[in-house]
């Protein structure tokens, strides 16, 4: 399982690091809310990963205060931008 776990961890990284590119270059502050929203779900699973290789449940108020700031923070950012013409 060990190997299952790591290779997950990997292929975590690897999406983290694209995700973090495009939060870079995107050239709208829409594509940046999104790849910021995916980096937050991609650390959520990161926990996760780790919680079920060290099989400790003391991470699960993180992995929800996590997940719920990183959806309250997409809200408002589309909120706020929702009205403009130049985030297109």
């Amino acid at each position: 399982m060990t190997v299952v776990f790591i290779v997950t961890l990997a292929v975590l990284a690897l999406s983290g690091l694209l995700t973090l590119v495009r939060l870079v270059k995107g050239p709208w502050i829409l594509d940046r809310t999104m790849a910021l929203d995916v980096l937050v779900v991609l650390i959520v699973a990161g926990f996760a990963v780790n919680m079920a290789m060290t099989e400790s449940v003391l991470t699960v108020p993180i992995l929800v205060c996590t997940a719920l700031l990183g959806f309250v923070g997409t809200l408002s950012v589309v909120r706020l931008t929702e009205g403009r013409k130049e985030h297109r």
